[in-house]
């Protein structure tokens, strides 16, 4: 019986054929950043973005967006309850303060209501995130950040794919972000990218990105980040963005499968798609309807038991050690306590087959069929 992968990519011969030439190319002449800045003008056309900027990793380019934004101590800035933690490291590496609002219970994103609830005059930025390829209300939390002139940034990490009413996931906010983690629709093993269309903005994340010198010297005016990405992981990440319509076909095929193959158990969950969205899906969340009496921490005790890899719904931040405030953020954000209490994550890895859907659906069948 073969393994079934919570998450992987694809790669192919064209993929490596071409990280191959960056081995080849990337040490002398004028080839040294060649893909890192075709992948970054690539990327930003198809996001209709102005400019781009490749970085390590998501965290570190919205780092580099909040400091470019001048966000630091005695700001606020609001994110979600439920989201990982590489949504809001940046907050804390700037010494501002994060302040957590809760989530729409379909969507499973911020809304116009939660972020407006927590607002006050500290209050700079909200980091709105594309959870698990869900696209938010997007006009509803734009005309809140215009009314209180707040930046809206886009984390779109998760939504590569993702459209809203036409518009590409990464085309909102003042900026937004994108991870190619290994886990991801694209991936560069680590990396990510910032997308910009302010020109200032972009010259001074691009001045943060490397230790900011005077560009083409070693003349440093201030003391700032080494957020470099090279040319090697850039080329995995370009050959990738040439195959996206088949990347995330794939991701939407899988999403689509286990939604066919549980369609006949009533008060499930899984991404929605409503009609004004197109969902990139790149991982399959389930929450289980409390009829089922089935929990997070239940399923991820009894799916391994099947052999099926499994993870949980993201948890609530608040209930972290990293943050320690469980009490308010169950009083505070009592809808993204309940979900994640009831939500896991099916497998999204790029090579799964048609007999591993049904092998792992039938083994949802059979949890709740059990329990």
């Amino acid at each position: 019986m073969n393994e079934i992968y919570m998450a992987g990519p694809s790669v192919t011969n064209e993929d490596i054929e071409i990280v191959l030439d960056s081995l080849k190319t990337s040490w002398y002449g004028k080839n040294i950043y060649h893909y890192v800045e075709t992948f970054e003008k690539d990327f930003a056309k198809y996001h209709d973005r102005s400019f781009a900027l490749m970085t390590p990793n998501c965290t570190t380019a919205l780092h580099l967006l909040l400091d470019g934004l001048g966000i630091g101590v005695g700001d606020e800035v609001i994110a979600p309850e439920c989201t990982w933690i590489g949504s809001v490291a940046c907050v804390k590496y700037q010494r501002a303060t994060t302040i957590l609002a809760d989530i729409d219970p379909v969507s499973w994103c911020l809304t116009a209501e939660s972020i407006e609830k927590v607002i006050t005059p500290l209050t700079k930025a909200v980091i709105v995130v594309d959870l698990y390829g869900n696209m938010p209300d997007y006009e509803a939390i734009k005309k809140v950040c215009d009314k209180h002139n707040i930046y809206m940034i886009e984390d779109a990490a998760e939504s590569l794919g993702s459209i809203y009413k036409g518009v590409r996931a990464g085309k909102f906010g003042i900026g937004s972000t994108f991870s190619f983690h290994r886990t991801k629709t694209i991936t560069t093993g680590e990396g990510g990218m910032l997308l910009l269309d302010d020109e200032e903005l972009y010259e001074r994340c691009k001045f943060l990105r490397d230790h900011g010198r005077v560009p083409g010297s070693y003349f440093n005016t201030e003391i700032t980040f080494k957020y470099m990405p090279f040319n090697i992981q850039a080329a995995l990440g370009y050959a990738q963005f040439k195959r996206i319509d088949e990347l995330v076909g794939k991701k939407r095929w899988i999403l689509n499968g286990f939604k066919d193959r549980l369609k006949d158990i009533p008060d499930l969950l899984l991404n929605p798609e409503p009609n004004h969205v197109t969902n990139g899906a790149w991982a399959p969340a389930l929450v289980f309807g409390k009829s089922h009496g089935m929990t997070r921490d239940l399923a991820l005790l009894e799916i391994p038991k099947m052999k099926l890899p499994v993870r949980p719904f993201f948890y609530p931040l608040s209930s972290l050690p990293a943050f320690d405030q469980e009490d308010m953020g169950r009083i505070n954000n009592p809808v993204a306590y309940d979900i994640s209490s009831r939500g896991i994550n099916l497998p999204c890895a790029l090579n799964l087959t048609e007999n591993d859907l049904d092998r792992y659906s039938k083994g949802i069948h059979d949890l709740l069929a059990v329990h």
